[in-house]
């Protein structure tokens, strides 16, 4: 008696989509984010940083990319604070590389349960689990974000949709180590 190998599962590739709106995986980062309902501020940010050619181009990145009402939650001051510092801030949420969470996980799970993501802006997020496949970012001042939506994937590379806006240090290149 033969034994029949596995059938292999066809598997589904299309994108998740973002407020009902395809995210298309022939279009770039940006064009993408800028098709997104929930990115308006994002896209200002990355825009007023000078961004637009590096994410609508060649090149390989993950962003982490805030929803407009994680931008909202930080209230009127905060947010035209970080418009201001765009450059840095929006530097701070592309990592070059891309990461989806099955990159995520195994990352993690390599590196004693956290791995240290190093951003275009130079500074750090720290990724691990909350729970067996949530993936929690904390960035260098402790703030917390959870990826909302996993893996979208572009042409050059990877959006990961966070529900809080990370940013980097105001003082010194450490990380929080909470």
């Amino acid at each position: 008696m033969t034994s029949a190998a596995p059938a292999t599962p066809v598997m589904d590739v299309s994108n998740p989509m973002i407020a009902g709106t395809a995210m298309l995986p022939g279009e770039s980062i940006l064009a993408n984010a800028s098709k997104s309902p929930e990115h308006a501020k994002f896209v200002s940010e990355v825009k007023a940083a000078g961004l637009a050619d590096t994410l609508n181009g060649g090149g390989t990145y993950t962003v982490f990319a805030p929803t407009d009402a994680a931008y909202a939650a930080l209230g009127k001051d905060e947010a035209a604070t970080i418009m201001k510092s765009a450059k840095k801030n929006a530097r701070y949420l592309v990592v070059k590389g891309s990461y989806d969470s099955t990159r995520l996980l195994q990352l993690i799970n390599e590196q004693g349960g956290r791995v240290k993501l190093h951003t275009l802006e130079g500074g750090t997020i720290v990724a691990s689990l909350n729970g067996p496949t949530n993936i929690l970012l904390m960035d260098e001042n402790g703030t917390m974000a959870d990826i909302a939506v996993y893996d979208i994937h572009q042409k050059n590379g990877v959006m990961q949709v966070i529900d809080r806006v990370l940013m980097p240090s105001k003082d010194s290149r450490q990380v929080a180590d909470r």
